[in-house]
């Protein structure tokens, strides 16, 4: 008997491994050979296609897709109808699974409603992508990007809340009381 819960209209391939206490809700299809970790929540018509992997406690909304070559780290937020690519420049015509590039999200990354991660470009640890944006290059750990192509605006501490830093390069989060120091373009926590 499985540790995980997976809705009756909802389709799971073969040699699937889903972590104990994932939740697998209405119409979503998770593919061959796909790893999905402990504590997860995939939303109602979500597509996990084959191979991808998602860490511990990854909250996929509704209405997402994750391509073959994507992998999140533990604790990433997926928004709403956001989506990854895979392919650089796809054609109907033109097979190119073995041209699948890769896209890793890291731990702790939120990702907005309706946002695009174009394949090959990494999102760092804590990053912010806002809502719409269209992510065509690497996002560093912590950063805040918004638009398109998502520009970054700022810094965000893990627990999502925009940065201030003083002259020192010192920032502390309102709500964690967590402090972050700004050196050379990256922020660090300061334990």
């Amino acid at each position: 008997m499985e540790n995980y819960f997976v809705h009756e209209s909802a389709i799971v391939d073969e040699n699937c491994l889903i972590g104990t206490g994932t939740k697998v809700w209405h119409f979503s299809h998770i593919m061959s050979n796909c790893k999905i970790g402990q504590r997860c929540n995939i939303g109602q018509n979500v597509v996990v296609s084959p191979d991808v992997i998602l860490g511990n406690n990854v909250k996929v909304q509704n209405n997402v897709s994750i391509y073959t070559g994507v992998t999140c780290d533990d604790d990433v937020f997926l928004g709403p109808s956001m989506v990854f690519t895979n392919v650089i420049n796809p054609r109907s015509a033109i097979i190119r699974k073995e041209q699948y590039a890769k896209t890793h999200v890291g731990k702790g990354a939120s990702i907005g409603a309706n946002a695009t991660i174009v394949c090959g470009h990494d999102i760092g640890e804590y990053a912010f992508i806002g809502a719409g944006a269209v992510v065509t290059k690497n996002v560093p750990p912590f950063a805040l990007v918004v638009g398109n192509p998502a520009k970054q605006i700022g810094w965000v501490g893990e627990y999502g809340h925009r940065l201030n830093f003083n002259n020192e390069g010192i920032a502390v989060c309102d709500e964690s009381k967590q402090e972050y120091k700004i050196e050379n373009n990256s922020v660090i926590k300061i334990s």
